[in-house]
């Protein structure tokens, strides 16, 4: 018997800070009408400015807010995910509890509070899920784990958890953010700079996404700096150069999707400067090859003079359009905008700088290397070279790329992916004449053959441009 926990009410995941009244005295209760939490906001914001309190006065007032903590309870559901096939005389009991989130994924650490025990659960969490609200006031802002018991009896069936991250304030900052971007009008193509905080906690709030590694403060800081200057007329990103962040609106998907990218020091728009598409591998995002491999990818684009980008390939399993044989026919959606969102993050670097389009190459790790021997020869005409990490495609797909010149790097003891593909790969390529070096790193695992090699990786690009008829 397995479970999802799904989140449902909006603003769901990531709260807002809200403020209620205690109930008021039964003789006066009958002859008022029932505020709203809306209009209670209203009138203690007004009372709080015309009091207008300074020094102490206003930290006996920041503090009394902060104790207050009334938080909205928030919807879940539990559902079952496959049909029954236990044998159960006696109803379900659902027991709830807030835990801190443990060292692994899923594992439950410190108890912060139990919520409630449910007893006499219909049996049925297909057709009828579920759904129980948790009170989170009093608990701290952060990440938090909401673990639920199953159990029929005296008889435990399951346990499932969900992370969910609280933030006071929230809503209001993400209100503030979009009604100051449809203000913007010189530079309104950079609008998804400001939008994507909100854009990605609403795709978490509807179960799209996961929280992953979303930094809530850092994000939200970011895009208010950026919105700031998109209101003086000034493009934020307009001469920088280094280790940015960028964003824009994935029409195809209906979303803003990040991607990362390195402007090396010597940046000029008088002189085309050669391009490294890079993609992560599976559960990975437009971060990975920037802060994992040792910061080696960002390092090397300095040293050599690389403009180098990473797309986030539309989802973290995203597979860029490569179908291994192990993706369902559902998937072919997010197979096809994986491999279109890495196409547009290509034509965004065209467009905001000055790209030699002979020098443009493509590499990619596990997941990001199958995806580098795929997208390779779909675009054939785009790519110099190519750069496939512990990757790994059918041979069917090696006559389509021989005419690519090809770094191939894989250890002998890769457990996640079997050294094997890339020697068969190889052993084609070698078979057709075609153009390529491998490097198999003898005790090699899966992660740590890329950063030893992103240097040779970066000396093969030099040696390699477009070939042309």
């Amino acid at each position: 018997m397995r479970h999802k926990a799904v989140r449902t009410l909006n603003p769901g995941l990531l709260l807002a800070l809200i403020l209620v009244a205690h109930p008021l005295s039964d003789s006066l209760a009958s002859a008022q009408a029932r505020d709203t939490v809306a209009s209670l906001r209203t009138r203690y914001n007004t009372v709080r400015t015309q009091a207008n309190p300074q020094g102490d006065r206003k930290s006996e007032f920041d503090a009394l807010e902060r104790e207050i903590d009334p938080r909205a309870p928030v919807a879940f559901r539990l559902e079952q995910i496959f049909l029954p096939s236990l044998e159960l005389e006696a109803p379900l009991t659902v027991r709830v509890a807030l835990h801190r989130p443990g060292g692994t994924a899923g594992a439950a650490g410190e108890k912060l509070k139990d919520v409630a025990a449910f007893d006499g659960v219909p049996r049925d969490l297909i057709d009828n899920p579920f759904r129980f609200d948790v009170d989170l006031s009093g608990v701290p802002d952060g990440r938090l784990l909401v673990r639920v018991e199953t159990s029929s009896g005296t008889r435990p069936l399951a346990t499932t958890t969900l992370n969910v991250q609280l933030h006071k304030g929230l809503d209001e900052r993400l209100r503030r953010l979009e009604s100051d971007a449809a203000r913007i009008k010189a530079l309104e193509q950079l609008r998804a700079e400001a939008l994507y905080p909100g854009d990605y906690i609403r795709n978490v709030d509807r179960g799209r996404i996961g929280i992953g590694q979303f930094n809530v403060e850092q994000e939200l800081a970011t895009a208010e700096r950026a919105l700031a200057s998109l209101l003086s007329g000034v493009d934020p990103f307009a001469g920088r150069t280094g280790d940015l962040k960028r964003h824009y609106v994935f029409e195809e998907a209906g979303e803003i999707l990040p991607y990362r990218l390195y402007i090396p020091s010597t940046y000029k728009a008088e002189r085309p400067y050669p391009l490294v598409i890079a993609l992560h591998g599976n559960g990975g995002t437009e971060n990975t090859f920037f802060d994992g491999f040792d910061r080696q990818l960002p390092m090397l684009a300095e040293q050599r003079g690389y403009i180098v980008a990473a797309p986030l390939g539309y989802r973290i399993d995203g597979g860029y359009g490569y179908n291994n044989g192990s993706r369902a026919a559902e998937e072919a959606r997010k197979l096809q905008l994986s491999e279109k969102d890495v196409m547009n993050v290509l034509a965004l670097l065209k467009q905001h700088y000055r790209i030699d389009d002979a020098r443009i190459y493509l590499t990619g790790h596990s997941m990001g290397g199958s995806g580098t021997w795929y997208l390779g020869p779909r675009s054939s005409q785009i790519w110099a070279a190519l750069a496939p990490f512990a990757g790994g495609v059918t041979i069917a797909a090696a006559p389509q790329i021989k005419d690519l010149p090809q770094f191939v790097v894989h250890g002998d003891a890769d457990a996640t992916a079997p050294v094997q593909r890339s020697r068969d790969v190889v052993g084609e390529l070698k078979r057709l004449g075609a153009e390529h070096q491998y490097v198999e790193v003898p005790g090699g695992t899966h992660g740590n053959v890329v950063a030893p090699n992103l240097p040779a990786m970066f000396d093969f690009f030099d040696r390699h441009r477009k070939r042309t008829n």
